[in-house]
């Protein structure tokens, strides 16, 4: 019995899908290529590589040590190809993609992996809706037939699922909600509470941890859903604007599929100082929560200033994978996770 049991596992070596697993993935590749040529959008590569890092106090970039010049420098793999393919965008003025791998440190787990496969585009002249059809356009290439989407406002995602309105609740009854849904042993409050961006950094981590546990494994079961108009902390390289309530928000949506977020786009800011401001802020944050500042890349900056209207989206394509096909993880849909690298 023991011999039989051996006689199926697998080699070391093996990788963690399988060959009709792999074959399927290439489908997929085959099919957003052909979607793209199709709708005349230019594919493009950028260095994996980057003198600056993503100041993002929730995305943590992988550090490098390089000799350039016969100098020792610390350069960053790329979170995204974002900051790269907008110098692009910026010089070119035509639609651009790209697929490549991307890594974020410290990610493992179900749907996480340090080094994963993301597919971003940008269209000049595009708003978000413009994004959201030509997403469910791709969306319908790949799995066959028409898609439908729905759109969910975060506010109202928030109040439904949570019970409280996102943007105008208490630090406090944030705070009392999760630990009433069993979120306990987290403490964001600190003295910075009392100053403005203090308090903002401190509602947006009670709000990302109520979102993720109470409101995202909720989304996209029935049709593909796009929550938009996130709170404005999350505007990232987003534009803002002001709602129907008059609250401020981030001009930005994510698609969600079965529980699981597979796109985020953005409508894009073309503003190199405002971009600015909000870089330094991020590495303030940074400092409080004793995470590495990061250096700003003054390249986005110049580009961002001679951006066109445009908007852009990040597809993770494992996960996407993983929804087309039903797989359980990550790992059933890439050949080897970090942990066998």
């Amino acid at each position: 019995m023991t011999q039989a049991s051996n006689s199926f596992s697998k080699p070391s070596y093996a990788p963690t899908m399988t060959l009709a697993m792999a074959q399927q993935r290439a489908q997929l590749m085959s099919t957003v290529r052909q979607f793209f040529a199709t709708h005349q959008v230019l594919e493009v590569q950028t260095p994996l590589l980057s003198q600056a890092g993503n100041t993002d106090t929730f995305l943590q970039s992988v550090a490098a040590q390089v000799t350039y010049q016969d100098k020792l420098c610390t350069y960053y793999l790329h979170t995204s190809p974002e900051f790269a393919m907008k110098r692009l965008l910026a010089s070119w003025q035509v639609p651009i993609y790209q697929i490549c791998s991307v890594f974020r440190d410290n990610e493992i787990g179900v749907r996480h992996n340090i080094e994963f496969t993301m597919l971003e585009w940008y269209q000049p002249n595009y708003s978000l809706d413009d994004m959201a059809a030509e997403l469910s356009e791709l969306l319908a290439a790949l799995y066959g037939h028409s898609v439908v989407m729905s759109h969910y406002r975060y506010v109202d995602a928030f109040m439904d699922f949570v019970g409280i309105h996102p943007l105008t609740a208490s630090l406090d009854v944030l705070q009392a909600v999760a630990e009433d849904k069993g979120l306990t042993g987290f403490d964001f409050n600190s003295d910075l509470a009392n100053t403005e961006d203090g308090e903002a950094d401190i509602r947006q981590s009670w709000l990302d941890l109520l979102f993720s546990h109470a409101v995202e494994p909720n989304l996209g079961h029935d049709l593909p859903t796009l929550i938009i108009e996130y709170p404005p902390a999350t505007a990232a390289l987003a534009k803002t604007a002001v709602d129907k309530e008059g609250n401020t928000v981030a001009k930005r949506f994510e698609l969600y599929i079965n529980g699981i977020e597979i796109a985020n786009a953005y409508d894009e800011l073309a503003d190199g100082q405002a971009l600015k401001e909000r870089f330094e802020r991020d590495n303030q944050l940074r400092k409080r929560h004793n995470l590495p500042q990061m250096p700003i890349d003054e390249h986005l900056l110049a580009a961002s200033d001679a951006l066109i209207p445009c908007s852009g989206i990040a597809v993770g394509i494992d996960r996407l994978l993983m929804v087309i096909t039903g797989a359980n993880s990550l790992e059933d849909v890439i050949s080897f996770p970090s942990g066998l690298a």
